[in-house]
């Protein structure tokens, strides 16, 4: 709820039966995630990535460790038989993003992306008992834009503590540098390059949405995390994407309302 407050509102909206495991998982999340902000040292970062992976080996081997996350994720290994590679997968992957440099491509973002936010999702459509080709490709698609969309809310932080992570190609691309971010400057080509990123997040909502109808209906609970993506792609039209615009940083408060709304439409 503190750290990973969309995520919190999503989990709400899935099946009693799945919602404990749910919040399991968006917590152990949290962990990985947040290593790389909270260390002054990758030394330190490995380490704690590491306990996170030997914490997965022994969940996996019914002997985990006395930490309440992770009795709660062998809890949820146990009753919905989740793919052990996923965990692996965020972990390592967090563990190559602790090296405090720009993504080099939109490629590159992306595959960091499919690796964590796409591997959260796959989690939790075999927490809903789906395991459905179409529901993969639509999970693939919507991680990617979340990853893309998250890396985008990051930047006036990550500016405030003199780093950038944009694609540095397309950056390139309009002549803007990361002095350019970290001064905060706002002036057209800066708005270009948060422009092209946002439009591929953009693509990537649309292709999952257009096989939609190919999609189980049981899968749609893991896909509410639209909501919020499509909130801020919208705020950030209306500001003509300055990233820096001091309402992009506050809380949505109409957020639960339009989760619902769109639970009960039952579409993603």
């Amino acid at each position: 709820r503190k750290r990973d407050y969309e995520g919190f509102l999503c989990s709400l909206l899935l099946p009693a039966e799945s919602r404990t495991s749910a919040f399991a998982l968006r917590a152990f999340n949290m962990y990985p995630f947040q290593i790389k902000d909270s260390i002054t040292q990758k030394t330190t970062g490995l380490m704690r990535m590491q306990f996170w992976r030997d914490a997965v080996e022994d969940i996996y081997s019914d002997n985990p460790p006395h930490q309440p996350v992770a009795t709660e994720l062998w809890r949820a290994v146990k009753r919905h038989n989740l793919t052990k590679m996923w965990f692996m997968k965020i972990i390592d992957e967090r563990e190559k993003n602790l090296d405090d440099r720009a993504y080099r491509n939109i490629q590159e973002l992306e595959t960091y992306a499919e690796n964590t936010q796409s591997a959260l999702l796959y989690l939790t459509l075999e927490m809903l008992g789906v395991r459905d080709i179409h529901a993969d490709h639509a999970a693939s698609h919507i991680g990617k834009a979340q990853g893309i969309v998250t890396c985008l809310r990051a930047t006036p932080y990550h500016c405030t503590r003199r780093k950038v992570f944009l694609p540095m190609d397309i950056c390139m691309l309009h002549g803007v540098s990361q002095e350019d971010f970290i001064r905060g400057k706002e002036e057209k080509n800066v708005r270009d390059v948060i422009y092209d990123i946002a439009s591929q997040a953009h693509i990537h909502l649309e292709h999952a949405r257009s096989f939609s109808k190919k999609v189980p209906v049981k899968a749609y609970p893991a896909f509410f995390c639209t909501v919020a993506l499509d909130d801020y792609l919208y705020n950030m039209r209306k500001v003509d994407f300055n990233i820096f615009h001091p309402s992009l940083q506050k809380k949505s408060t109409l957020l639960p309302l339009y989760l619902y709304i769109r639970s009960w439409k039952k579409t993603y």
